[in-house]
């Protein structure tokens, strides 16, 4: 009788400490729904777009993925990779100024797109303040006028130098088209090359008292360094002309007709790989930062916190600084992988 009572105590205590370990592990299961899945994030090459980037990395580490060193490359590969299941995740993509890469990359068949990472982002080309208040130029289209051209030529040949992209980039292809269509081919030279090495001369040339022009965007930190009302103005371009034909998006800010569609960043998961993970794609489609928050991280990289260790800890400041929201996102994330079970 005293071997039968032991050994129903030890199978009672066995069944409790399995009880005990399948709870705790229902638990974890539940809140990391990503453990023992690997994932492959792919960025631009431009540090100063892998703020956002680490702030996703950070939510799905959260959630138990196991994060790869992100793949790095132009954004038409980029989109390419996430197509064909080279790579996982983006959040990198320009809606309008990229659907070009993203349909010929497979589009909504083999890619989701999961929300709205960075709304509100502009584009377009500027001048020095000096020089437009000084000879009345407003418009992309006053460099048809060789007077005003050569205010801007750089290397002596009379037709104005254009700080514009780096070969590969969507804002490329729009430059070149509105070159054209504006007819503006003769009097321009889009200058293409490392944009940021292009815009450092540009702000040397700039700061000893010459004309410039360039292109760029909204949020990052030229904005911080050659203020818009202050140091430079936006041209206006005459009319809407994108690639692709579609002139009805909105192509406006403060009255102004900037020739690009104001967009929107988003994040592109593929396809099978939103399906397999209901969590991330939550995540992703939650996940959003402002314009000034990426603006005001790009200065402190400009001003010297640049190592890839600094962009982690700013990122890791920023989640700290809006904990409440990130738990919401990640809170989501969590009911919905439970939701697909």
């Amino acid at each position: 009788m005293c071997e039968l009572k032991l050994s129903r105590n030890i199978r009672r205590c066995i069944s409790a400490v399995a009880l005990t370990v399948l709870s705790f592990h229902a638990v974890a299961s539940a809140d990391k729904p990503g453990d023992g899945v690997s994932v492959t994030p792919i960025f631009p090459s431009i540090a100063e777009e892998r703020f956002r980037g680490e702030i996703a990395m950070e939510g799905l580490r959260e959630l138990g993925y196991k994060i790869k060193e992100p793949k790095e490359t132009e954004y038409s590969v980029m989109l390419v990779a996430l197509g064909s299941g080279d790579a996982d995740f983006t959040v990198h993509m320009w809606d309008n100024l990229h659907d070009t890469f993203y349909q010929k990359a497979g589009g909504d068949e083999d890619m989701v797109k999961a929300g709205d990472i960075m709304p509100g982002v502009l584009q377009g080309y500027l001048i020095d303040k000096k020089t437009a208040d000084a000879y009345n130029i407003k418009y992309l289209t006053d460099l048809k006028k060789p007077e005003i051209a050569k205010l801007f030529d750089v290397d002596g040949d009379g037709k104005a130098d254009l700080t514009g992209c780096n070969p590969g980039w969507g804002c490329e292809l729009t430059i070149d088209h509105h070159l054209k269509a504006y007819g503006l081919e003769k009097a321009v030279n889009h200058n293409r090359g490392s944009y940021f090495a292009l815009m450092a001369d540009t702000i040397t040339r700039y700061k000893q008292g010459q004309p410039i022009l360039y292109y760029t965007w909204v949020p990052q930190w030229i904005a911080g360094v050659l203020v818009e009302g202050k140091d430079v103005v936006w041209l206006e371009v005459p009319y809407t002309d994108l690639p692709g034909g579609n002139n009805k998006v909105d192509t406006s800010y403060k009255g102004k007709n900037l020739g690009f569609a104001v967009d929107k960043v988003e994040a592109v998961l593929n396809k099978d790989f939103a399906k397999e993970n209901p969590a991330a794609l939550k995540f992703l489609s939650q996940m959003q930062i402002s314009t000034d928050d990426e603006s005001a991280q790009n200065l402190r990289m400009q001003k010297g916190e640049n190592k890839p260790a600094d962009i982690t800890r700013h990122a890791k400041e920023w989640v700290a600084a809006h904990r409440q929201q990130f738990d919401a996102w990640l809170q989501a994330s969590r009911a919905a992988a439970q939701a697909s079970k």
